[in-house]
């Protein structure tokens, strides 16, 4: 059986404080996208589980599709079975493309053992592998808050635009985005974001992530100023990074050659 982990985008991202845990409270909102990695799951001939994949880093034992059949093969007796991950989701991107594969496996395995595990378990199980996990259990457009695990559904369509998604050859490490964040009370609520259009969002709609990123990162600023001379109407850095996506009515024509050849474009 074969799925396609699709990525998400992040559309405005405020960290509105700092939680006694450690963590922070944010809120933001998670768009599916369609750039997608193939995941291929079989009943295994041998006993336990076994893992192969093309363009995947780290270690296998390590990989989120595994610590997801493990999660569920302690409630479950999940005979041993093979994935093959082929990534097309580039990582540290701020795409969500590792939690897609762990949602998604989560969800193949339900349905091809027919465990009728309901979705709130699914979320459940989701949540104890990442704040953003969840989100892909239902994969549609969410406001996200609490650590990104908090979702409230969005009536938000853009599928009269087109996007593009570059990102540069290195990815945005996410504690240390983090770790130089700047604190602030947002002036726009994103809970909001489908009452305005989206050629207003430039205005309103923020990555608070961006400030300190640009800074250590200038490249990933002057992408996000590359999109808006191509026409873009709206454009902002991903999450915490390093992808960048750009909204347009229509894309601009030569889109890989406005990039240097290292870098990596979907649209």
């Amino acid at each position: 059986m074969i799925v396609f982990p699709n990525a998400k985008i992040n559309i405005g991202l405020n960290v509105v404080s700092k939680r006694p845990d450690g963590y922070h409270n944010l809120e933001t909102v998670f768009y599916p996208v369609s750039l997608s990695d193939a995941l291929e799951m079989v009943e295994a001939p041998k006993s336990g589980i076994s893992f192969s994949g093309t363009a995947v880093h780290g270690a296998p034992e390590d990989n989120l599709v595994l610590r997801a059949y493990n999660l569920v093969k302690k409630d479950f007796g999940l005979p041993p079975v093979h994935f093959h991950l082929h990534k097309v989701i580039p990582t540290g991107a701020g795409l969500g493309g590792g939690s897609s594969d762990a949602a998604f496996t989560l969800k193949l395995l339900n349905n091809f053992f027919e465990l009728q595990i309901s979705v709130e378990q699914l979320k459940n199980y989701a949540a104890a592998i990442g704040a953003d996990c969840p989100f892909f259990i239902e994969n549609r457009p969410a406001f996200a808050t609490g650590i990104g695990d908090v979702l409230s559904p969005v009536q938000l369509d853009l599928s009269r635009y087109k996007l593009l998604i570059v990102k540069p050859p290195f990815g945005v490490s996410t504690p240390d985005a983090y770790r130089n964040i700047v604190l602030s009370v947002p002036s726009f609520s994103l809970s909001k974001i489908q009452e305005r259009p989206v050629e207003e969002w430039k205005e309103l709609v923020k990555n608070d992530f961006e400030k300190s990123v640009f800074k250590e990162y200038p490249e990933i600023e002057n992408i996000k100023m590359k999109l808006y001379e191509m026409g873009a109407v709206y454009a902002s850095m991903s999450g915490s990074g390093s992808s960048v996506f750009g909204i347009f009515r229509e894309l601009p024509v030569q889109i890989p050659g406005q990039f240097p050849n290292d870098y990596f474009v979907f649209s």
